[in-house]
């Protein structure tokens, strides 16, 4: 295992490399937390796939595939669907508006009166989703080094908030590139023909397993359409996804490129399911269905290979967790924290200006080391991670979309869905179980029936708000904060 423990630490070591060189790079807010609004289309479509793909995409979508066969491929494959959508409908509309979250938009669009209430439930599931990632160290350090629980959440979590904290979003759009390389390399081109080898080919695969590992519904149509609702949906309005869409140089690059990863997320998907049903022909009886990626790791891979199909797997989750943790800390400090500053400490005569950059990077630490201290306490990763899903879906959807699509809809309307949509799917899931169907079905419905009555029953928005909305959709407003240029190198 020496070169494969070789393979692994001088990964780990360029990450942490890497997040000192975006430390130079990061002067302002914007090159902090966007990368400067400037990145083409090959390192947007590189970052926008590594962020989707992460742990439980990559390990999770194996286990899928050992248990339910090529069907298993649809977690996965309702991400990129997700993915295309928004890079097709919205992506461009959305770079054009020069934000930074999800709740400056709602603010932007419906007069200033949505943010921190979506800005509170945004965070929750940016919160949710660093946690699972960071939790899934556990399982790959595991198999590396075999290590102790938490030892290997402190490990991965703290090198992961290192090169977050240094540079930003510069040095995550970085480590972004190298994980989606590593990932491809490893997965795609080592795993992938190495797994449908040694499984003895497809012919062999079909004559071992029932016909329904090839049934290309076989998960089952609920399990489909809701794996349609939470990740299709989540992806059109999660704050990590638009983050990135903020990188974009041009909203050309946002649609482009984000079609150009959608479709890598689609093959990447239809992978994990094969690797999977590879692994359920040659280990038929594991003892759980996401064991099966690391055993196909541990015992079919030769010495070098190995270490580079785990480095993949570390890419995936690094990847994954470095995106919803600078997420959670932009929503944090620039929705939350600074809207009560700014109430409690308005403009105070004689205050110094605020070092924006300063105050997210420290926001990024303290939310990183919030992150390791939950993942360490917390077991059941697919309940939080459910609950993250549902809240955002059921809370957010609605109003987020509704503002992009229908003029007639009014802060109103979009405070009533949030609440709604929120306190409905917490009851519905207290009632029903965390991880049962009905909770995101019924919460979304309550959440679009409460935004079209208020909306209708309230003043429409100002004309005044609309149409600075349809200005910065057009992309002619001015960025929100004017910010001085990045001192010379």
């Amino acid at each position: 295992m020496a070169v494969d423990y070789t393979v692994i630490v001088v990964y780990l070591a360029g990450m942490l490399a890497m997040g000192w060189w975006g430390m130079r790079r990061a002067k302002s807010k914007s090159e902090f937390l966007v990368a400067g609004r400037r990145l083409g289309p090959w390192m947007y479509s590189g970052t926008m796939a590594a962020i989707v793909l992460g742990g439980a995409s990559t390990i999770g979508g194996v286990g899928l595939g050992y248990q339910y066969g090529l069907s298993g491929a649809w977690m996965v494959f309702t991400i990129g669907l997700g993915l295309l959508a928004l890079s097709v409908f919205f992506s461009a509309r959305i770079a054009r508006l020069k934000v930074y979250t999800v709740s400056e938009m709602l603010d932007l669009r419906y007069g200033g009166r949505a943010g921190v209430i979506s800005g509170v439930v945004m965070w929750a599931y940016t919160l949710m989703l660093a946690v699972t990632s960071t939790i899934a160290y556990a399982t790959i350090f595991d198999v590396i080094f075999d290590m102790n629980r938490t030892l290997a959440i402190v490990l991965g979590g703290s090198i992961v908030v290192a090169y977050s904290t240094l540079g930003g979003m510069w040095s995550i759009t970085l480590t972004d590139m190298v994980q989606f390389v590593v990932k491809t390399v490893g997965v795609l081109l080592l795993l992938l023909p190495i797994a449908v080898v040694k499984a003895g080919g497809f012919g062999e695969m079909k004559a071992k397993l029932p016909t329904e590992y090839f049934d290309p519904l076989g998960i089952g149509g609920e399990t489909i359409f809701t794996y349609v609702l939470i990740y299709t949906f989540g992806m059109l309005i999660g704050q990590d996804i638009w983050q990135r869409v903020f990188t974009a140089r041009s909203d050309k690059v946002a649609r482009y490129g984000g079609t150009v990863a959608g479709t890598y997320c689609l093959v990447y998907a239809l992978a994990g399911a094969v690797i999977g049903t590879a692994a359920k022909v040659m280990y038929p009886k594991l003892p759980s269905a996401d064991a099966a990626f690391a055993t196909m790791v541990k015992d079919e891979l030769p010495m070098g290979v190995r270490g580079l199909v785990l480095a993949a797997a570390l890419a995936a989750v690094m990847s994954t967790s470095s995106g919803a943790l600078i997420a959670c800390a932009t929503v944090a400090n620039n929705d939350i924290w600074s809207r009560l500053r700014g109430v409690v400490k308005a403009d105070a005569a004689g205050e110094q200006p605020h070092d924006e950059v300063k105050g997210n990077r420290l926001f990024i630490l303290l939310m990183g080391i919030g992150v390791v201290c939950i993942a360490i306490a917390l077991n059941d990763v697919v309940q939080a991670l459910t609950v993250a899903y549902n809240l955002l879906v059921a809370g957010l959807l609605v109003p987020i979309l509704g503002g992009l699509l229908w003029k007639r809809g009014t802060a109103e309307g979009a405070l009533a869905a949030i609440a709604a949509g929120g306190l409905s799917v917490v009851g519905l899931m207290w009632g029903y179980g965390i991880l049962a169907n009905e909770p995101i079905y019924y919460g979304l419905l309550t959440s679009l029936a409460v935004y079209v009555v208020v909306s209708l029953a309230t003043k429409p928005t100002d004309a005044a708000v609309l149409a600075t909305w349809r200005e910065r959709l057009a992309g002619r407003g001015a960025e929100p904060v004017a910010e001085p240029a990045p001192a010379p190198q």
